[in-house]
């Protein structure tokens, strides 16, 4: 209500000023009660405007009744442009200027409502250049016509050499004088004004002729829509006398585009809670902007931002603010410098006088630090003498220590890159070692197999021969068995070569790690030799000694003697205990 507030003072500080409150205050207050549809109050009324020493003309003022029986009670429901038509009224006989203008009576109303719009917040009221800029611009804009950034600096110029700005009558002087439209006629600046008017007065973010379905008939009628921030109105026509419905707009409403059906084009729908609303445009253009327009407008009521252009206005103001007060303490911190250069000349001005005194001062001991300076700079060419050749030897000892230093770095760098590349050397020893092992695990599981395997080829060779032994009433069936064990025998024989076969290529991966083996043992060897050449500072980690190898009829044996040994008495216990 604040703003409301300041917007209604604006209105009635023109009347307020315009009138002369000791004839005419009653009925200024009485047509602010009527328009603002504020409660009459005849009691205070006549009490405020008795003829005594409490009157509008004392201490207590009008503001402070206006404030209190007719701003305070408003609540707005009432019609603004009645209100600022009824103050317009009162003020513009005595101010309007007499000449002859470009624009109508109605459009220097409109022009003086907008000047309230954009005027700042202070009294007498004044528009200035940055929103003198705006307004033409939206002007010019609405017009069609080219903006002239470069007369308007002059005017600018001109204008700030003399005030700060212009006043209501003043602007309508300027507008109607034709200064920046040149070449529009009256009919196009009125149209220009009447279209400013309704963006940042009525609020009316788009306006114009479209089609729309009706709800019941289903039937396509022609209707003026105007998009306000939380409303869209259409009319039968433009001259918004007859209203035929809203479209309540919140943050809940949606709009998206239809394709063409029904032998209409360039359709949209608005979605409602309650309803929706399907609306044919004129064309893709005019169909684009109002999507695009009442997005906008849906997207500022989620948000809880007010309309653009006051957004716009509130934003220049708070710039013009800013730089206003930036400008207020450059000038305080250029009249603090000011200030203090100032001192600062004055004590520049005793430091000089000063300064002439120790001259007098110093001219007189001249002749004596003279003498003295012979004395000393003999004094100090000796000394400097000296100190340059004690320089010198110190720069030579540094320079060999730092010879020194850089022969022990490289070394140490040496030694480490050594030690790292021993420890690969040592990690592939190791490395060859693990597949050695492994591959020793699988060459003993395939001996086991194996022998497993010939144990039970030996088992059935003694049950052919104890088989052949028994009498001819069971030779026929003994054959029977005999082909049955045969072909078991001849898969075991199968399965004895592929056991082979696995066996040779274990072997063959034997003899890869072996290699490696031998491989990683010489690279330690060559690293140790190197190491023992680079004074002991480094000592390897040698592994340990290993047994001989047993050799088999298949190549080197995974096993020690021990257990070859326990493994041959196995053989011949299961042997023994075939027979």
């Amino acid at each position: 209500m604040v703003g409301l507030k300041d917007e209604l003072l604006k209105s009635i500080w023109h009347a307020f000023t315009a009138l002369d409150l000791d004839r005419s205050g009653k009925v200024l207050s009485h047509n602010l009660c009527t328009v603002l549809n504020v409660p009459h109050d005849p009691v205070a009324l006549e009490e405020h405007f008795r003829d005594d020493d409490e009157g509008p003309v004392s201490n207590q003022g009008y503001m402070p009744y206006l404030n209190k029986f007719i701003l305070e009670k408003v609540q707005g429901n009432f019609d603004k442009v009645e209100f600022n038509r009824m103050c317009w009224t009162l003020c513009a006989k005595k101010n309007l200027s007499k000449g002859p203008l470009l624009i109508s009576d109605e459009d220097a109303f409109k022009v003086w409502v907008i000047f309230n719009f954009l005027s700042e917040d202070k009294y007498p009221l004044i528009i200035v250049p940055e929103e003198i800029e705006y307004l033409l611009k939206k002007l010019t804009e609405a017009m069609g016509a080219g903006w002239q950034q470069e007369q308007f600096d002059h005017y600018k110029i001109a204008l700030n050499t003399s005030r700060e700005g212009l006043s209501a009558w003043e602007l309508i002087d300027l507008i109607g004088s034709g200064r920046f439209s040149k070449g529009m006629d009256r009919q196009t600046v009125s149209m220009a004004v009447n279209e400013v008017f309704n963006e940042l007065i009525l609020d009316v973010l788009k306006q114009g002729y479209m089609l729309k379905k009706g709800h019941k008939r289903k039937n396509w009628t022609e209707r003026w829509f105007v998009l306000k921030p939380n409303i869209i109105s259409y009319y039968v026509s433009e001259d918004l006398k007859d209203k035929k419905g809203d479209i309540i707009l919140d943050g809940n409403c949606c709009v998206e585009a239809l394709p063409d059906k029904d032998g209409k084009k360039c359709l949209f729908l608005i979605k409602c809670l309650d309803k929706s609303f399907e609306i044919s445009a004129s064309d893709k253009k005019k169909k684009q902007e109002w999507i695009q327009a009442i997005q906008t407008t849906v997207n500022l009521l989620r948000a809880g931002s007010p309309p653009p252009h006051k957004e716009a206005r509130q934003k220049r103001k708070e710039l013009r603010q800013k730089l206003l007060a930036e400008q207020e303490e450059l000038e305080r911190q250029m009249k603090e410098l000011q200030t203090a250069n100032e001192n600062k000349q004055k004590e520049l001005e005793n430091v000089r006088k000063q300064l002439e005194a120790a001259a007098a001062r110093a001219a007189e001991e001249e002749k004596k630090r003279l003498q003295t300076q012979v004395e000393l700079q003999d004094r100090f060419s000796l000394e400097l003498e000296r100190e340059k050749m004690v320089r010198q030897k110190m720069e030579e000892q540094v320079a060999q220590k730092s010879s020194e230093l850089e022969q022990y770095l490289q070394r140490v760098r040496e030694l480490e890159e050594m030690y790292k590349q021993l420890q690969e050397a040592l990690e592939d020893e190791k490395q060859a070692r693990q597949d050695e092992e492994t591959v020793r695990k699988l060459q003993a599981r395939l001996l086991e197999e194996e022998s497993a395997k010939r144990a039970e080829l030996e088992k059935w060779h003694l049950q052919q021969q104890q088989t052949i032994q028994m009498t001819e009433a069971e030779k026929q069936e003994l054959e029977n068995q005999r082909m049955i064990k045969e072909q078991a025998l001849q898969a075991a024989m199968h399965q004895l070569e592929q056991l082979e076969l696995e066996r040779k290529e274990a072997l063959e991966q034997y003899e890869e790690v072996k290699k490696k083996l031998e491989t990683a043992a010489n690279n330690t060897k060559s690293w140790k030799d190197k190491v023992a050449h680079h004074e002991g500072l480094i000592r390897l980690i040698e592994p340990g000694s290993k047994n001989p190898h047993l050799i088999t009829n298949w190549g080197p044996a995974a096993f020690t003697e021990a257990e070859l040994e326990q493994r041959q008495k196995s053989w011949k216990g299961k042997k023994a205990t075939s027979e």
